[in-house]
C-alpha cells in the first residue's frame, strides 16, 4: 500500500495549501538580529581577497527572508551596490543560484523560476507543474504581481504562448490562482464529482479530460479530499491510479501532482527531492528551488515525510549527493533531523 492511499486520515489533516501561518519551516527570524553587523560581515566576505563562502552561508541561511531583505537594503545603502549583483559577481554555479535565491523575496523567486522555465527553446513543464500545483492562491497572486512588475506583461499571457492542449488548459486555470477556498465540504457534491470523474475516465472508452481538469483545478482542498474518498468507494482504484492509466505526458503529470498536493504538499515535494537525487547525477535546480522556497513554510514536514517514505533522512541524503559550499548551504537550510 502506498503512503498516498490512506484516505481516511486525510480528511482531518492540515494542508500547506490552506494553512496561513508558516510555522513548519526550518528557517526562522534570528533573535538579536543586527543588520549592521551582518552587512559588515558580508562586505568583508565579498570584498576581501577571495570570497569567504563560510561567512556568506552562515549569515544568509540563518536569517529569515524578511531579515535578508533588510540586509540587502542596508548593504546597498552602505556600498552603493546591489547585494544580488555582488553575489553574482563573486560566486558561481549552483552556489551562486542558492545564495541569490535566498536574498530574493519569495514571490520574486517563484517568478524567476517561472521565467526560467519558459525562456528559450522548449518549456520546462515539470517546473511549471511543481510550482502551480503546490502553491496556494495567495502565493500565486503574489507571483503574478511579481511577474507583471518584472516583465511588464501578465503572467497568464506569457504562459498562454508557451503551453498548449489540455495541459495548457489545466495549467492556466491553476495559474489564475482562483481555486475555491471555502473550508466546508459538500458531501453530496463530492459523491457527484467522484461519479462524474469515474464516468469521464474508467467507465468510458476514451477519456473526457475536460471533466478531470474542471473538477481538479477548481474545487477547494477539503472538497477534493472528500472526492478522493468517494472515488475510491465507487471505483476500487484511487483517483491517482485512474489518472495514470487514462492519461499520459504532461497532463498526467500535472493532474497527478494536483492530487498529491491535495493530499499533502510536503509529501509531494519530498518525492520530488528524492527523484532529483536518484540515479546518476543530481538535478540541483530542483533541490535549490524546493529548499529555498519551502525553508520558511513546511520544510520540517517535508523532512519528516522524506524519512517516512525513503527510510533515510533528507540531511544524510544531501550529505552524500551535494558537496562544497553549495552542499553546505543546502544542509544548513535543511537542518539536521
Amino acid at each position: 500500500m502506498s503512503v498516498w492511499d490512506d484516505l481516511d486520515l486525510l480528511l482531518d489533516s492540515p494542508s500547506s495549501l490552506t494553512v496561513t501561518s508558516n510555522t513548519r519551516g526550518t528557517v526562522k527570524d534570528k533573535a538579536n538580529f543586527k543588520v549592521e553587523a551582518d552587512v559588515s560581515a558580508i562586505r568583508k566576505a565579498i570584498e576581501g581577497i577571495g570570497t569567504t563562502e563560510k561567512t556568506l552561508i552562515e549569515v544568509l541561511t540563518q536569517r529569515s527572508n524578511a531579515q535578508r531583505q533588510l540586509i540587502a537594503k542596508a548593504y546597498e545603502k552602505a556600498t552603493g551596490r546591489k547585494l544580488v549583483a555582488d553575489l553574482e559577481g563573486d560566486t558561481h554555479g549552483d552556489f551562486e543560484d542558492v545564495l541569490v535565491g535566498l536574498v530574493t523575496p519569495p514571490a520574486a523567486y517563484d517568478c524567476q523560476e517561472v521565467i526560467k522555465a519558459i525562456k528559450g527553446a522548449g518549456t520546462t513543464e515539470s517546473t511549471l507543474t511543481e510550482i502551480f500545483a503546490s502553491r496556494s492562491n495567495r502565493q500565486i497572486k503574489a507571483l503574478s504581481e511579481a511577474y507583471l512588475a518584472e516583465t511588464g506583461k501578465p503572467m497568464i499571457q506569457a504562459l498562454q504562448s508557451e503551453v498548449a492542449g489540455d495541459y495548457g488548459k489545466a495549467l492556466l486555470i491553476l495559474a489564475e490562482g482562483k481555486r475555491d477556498e471555502s473550508t466546508s465540504v459538500d458531501a453530496a457534491k463530492a459523491k457527484a464529482d467522484a461519479k462524474a470523474l469515474y464516468e469521464a475516465g474508467e467507465k468510458k472508452w476514451g477519456t473526457d479530460e475536460g471533466k478531470f481538469i474542471d473538477i481538479l483545478c477548481h474545487r477547494s482542498i477539503p472538497q477534493l479530499r472528500q472526492t478522493l474518498v468517494e472515488y475510491k468507494n465507487i471505483s476500487k482504484k484511487t483517483l491517482q491510479e485512474s489518472i495514470e492509466s487514462e492519461m499520459s505526458g504532461n497532463l498526467e503529470e500535472l493532474l497527478v501532482a494536483v492530487v498529491k498536493c491535495v493530499k499533502s504538499v510536503p509529501l509531494y515535494l519530498a518525492e520530488r527531492l528524492f527523484k532529483s537525487m536518484k540515479g546518476a547525477g543530481t538535478t540541483e535546480s530542483i533541490l535549490t528551488r524546493i529548499l529555498v522556497s519551502r525553508s520558511e513554510i513546511d520544510l520540517l514536514d517535508i523532512r519528516a515525510e522524506y524519512k517516512k517514505l525513503f527510510g533515510c533522512s533528507l540531511y544524510s541524503q544531501l550529505e552524500s549527493e551535494v558537496s562544497g559550499s553549495y552542499g553546505d548551504t543546502l544542509k544548513n537550510l535543511c537542518g539536521q533531523d
